[in-house]
Formats: structure tokens, sequence, C-alpha cells
């Protein structure tokens, strides 16, 4: 496949610039700073076209702050102008990036999705007897820059873009290590993550042959007829991604089994005929809950915003098999 080119030029224009504002803008305006940029949209877009084609322009600080989603995590937060430039690169970076990934990928696509990642395991799940589980460890943290420049380079042959994004990929928070991590809250490291693994993919569907495979960003899945099939893939997958990647695999979590025990996915337990909620994840369910509820109490959500919230947690665990679950937690919920 050849490498795409003559990009930058596109990308740096003010109706690119425009564009990409109006993607960052959706449902943020009511943040101040946001407000602030849009009300004086056309000077900030000049001035950050202007920065852009004379390569002046540098990202500001990142806002950090952390959150449990279970884990704690560290988000970055971009100053906005630098969220409209990474809306930007990605506008002309996305399909160009979407065209290496395999089927089988299911983060950062459109038509993809944790849902659907867990039905295609669920699938494959009917046609193999065994199962091998990887996680990588301190995924977005490990990402080795030089390794993911030298990537990018093999798609894109537009020195300047490459240039630009070398500025993004550059642009660390205080505390990461020399050439390594991409901070997670940045839409473009969210592309760039699901781009590096992309390698993994290649060597697992077209060097291996492995035709049972699924992957949610650093979350995958190898399905195989023996044990001591998927215990040699496990030893090549370790190599290829020390060797190539500079990466580890998160070796608590690593799991061969057979599917018949369930696959332990995305927060679900996956079986041949149904999919459960992981209790972990029903405990986070009971706690958001018994948040909104709390905030709604307080005057500080309104009931179109607590109903909507409540639908879209009941809506994503939906797509197990908990119709007995929801109509309990409903229960429950209601008489707090």
């Amino acid at each position: 496949m050849k490498r795409a080119g003559n990009l930058c030029s596109q990308i740096v224009t003010f109706e690119n610039l425009y564009f990409a504002a109006q993607k960052a803008f959706r449902r943020k305006l009511d943040r101040t700073s946001i407000a602030s940029f849009y009300f004086s949209l056309e000077p900030n877009l000049i001035s950050l076209n202007e920065e852009l084609n004379s390569w002046t322009y540098r990202p500001r600080p990142y806002r950090q702050f952390e959150i449990r989603e279970p884990k704690l995590r560290r988000i970055c937060s971009s100053d906005f102008r630098d969220r409209v430039v990474h809306h930007a690169i990605c506008n002309f970076l996305e399909p160009i990036l979407e065209k290496r990934l395999i089927f089988d990928s299911y983060a950062c696509r459109t038509g993809g999705g944790v849902h659907r990642a867990m039905k295609r395991a669920q699938s494959f799940s009917n046609q193999h007897p065994y199962f091998l589980k990887c996680d990588i460890r301190k995924y977005f943290d490990s990402i080795d820059h030089h390794v993911l420049k030298r990537l990018l380079s093999r798609v894109i042959k537009d020195r300047d873009l490459l240039k630009l994004m070398d500025l993004v990929i550059a642009h660390q928070p205080p505390d990461a290590l020399p050439g390594k991590g991409l901070p997670i809250g940045n839409l473009t490291s969210q592309h760039f993550a699901n781009f590096y693994l992309g390698a993994l993919d290649h060597f697992l569907k077209e060097r291996k042959g492995l035709r049972g495979y699924v992957r949610y960003m650093d979350d995958f899945i190898c399905f195989g007829e023996a044990k001591d099939d998927l215990n040699q893939l496990l030893i090549e997958i370790r190599t290829f991604l020390r060797d190539e990647l500079k990466l580890e695999l998160k070796e608590k979590v690593v799991r061969i089994s057979p599917v018949t025990e369930g696959i332990p996915f995305l927060g679900f337990r996956i079986f041949k005929k149904m999919i459960r909620l992981q209790r972990p994840n029903l405990i986070r369910l009971r706690r958001k809950l018994r948040k909104k509820e709390f905030q709604f109490k307080k005057g500080l959500l309104s009931e179109k915003d607590l109903v909507n919230s409540v639908n879209s947690m009941m809506a994503h665990i939906g797509h197990a098999d908990t119709t007995a679950l929801r109509r309990k937690e409903f229960l429950n919920w209601s008489l707090a």
C-alpha cells in the first residue's frame, strides 16, 4: 500500500481548523475557557493558522487530574487550541490509519466499540476450544516514541506532517519518561496507540496465520485448538512485543483456559451462549447510580441528565444477559 503524501498543507488550512474546532466544541461550550475561545473563534483560528504555517506553533502545558475507572489513571487535558490541532490532524490521519487496521481491531473505529468486540469474541468461542487472554503492562506510558515515529513513517511520506506529529508526540507531561508514553486524554493518542499495536495484529494474522483473534486497544484474545499451541504463541508474542514494540505483557492477567470457563474481556465474562457482567463492573455500576442519585437530590444534576446517564449505563450492560439484574437495580435504585 502506498504511503500518503501532500497532507500537511491541507491540515493547516483555516477551513480544516474551523471544521476541527466544531468537532472539539461538541457538548463542551459550558466550560469557561472553551466558551472564551468560541466567542473569539475567527481571530483564534487565524492566529493558530499563522503559527502552524510559520512553524512557530508550540503546544501549551497540560492540565492534569486523576480518575478511578476502575484503577487510578492520570489524565492529561490539553489546552483547547491544542485539541483543535489534534482534531485537524485526525481529520486526515484517521482514514489513513483505518486502512492499515485489521478487521478484528475494535477501538477508536466507526463501527467498532466494546460491544462489537464482545460479540466477536463470543463468536470465536464457538469455533475454538481454548483462548489466550493478554493485556499490555502500562500501555500508554510504555509506547516508545522512536518506534511510533518509525511506524508512522511507513504509512506517511509527507515530511511536514511527520514533523507536526513529532511535536504532538514529544509534548509529554512533566512526569513522563524521556521518549516514552502518550497522554491518555488526547485524541491523537487514542489513534496513535491503536495503530501502534496494529503491528502485533499483522504479525499474528499474517505471519502466524491466527484465525481467531480480537483486540480492543491493549486487551487482546487469541483462540486456538490446544493449550500447547497457545503457550508457544505466548512465547512468540512476548518476544515480538519486546523486540519490535518495546512493550511487556501484564503477566498477572495472562491466561490460557478452555472457553467453557468464560473469557474475561472488557468488564464482562463471555461464554458460548451468554455474556455476564463481571462483579467489579457491577460494583462500579452501583456506585455510579448512587452518585447520580445524590447529585440529583442536591440539585447538581437535572432530571433529563439523570435519565440520560442512567439509560446510558443500562444500555451498556444491556449488551450482556442482564435482564433480571437491571430490573433488580432499577427497583433498588428507585426506592433508595
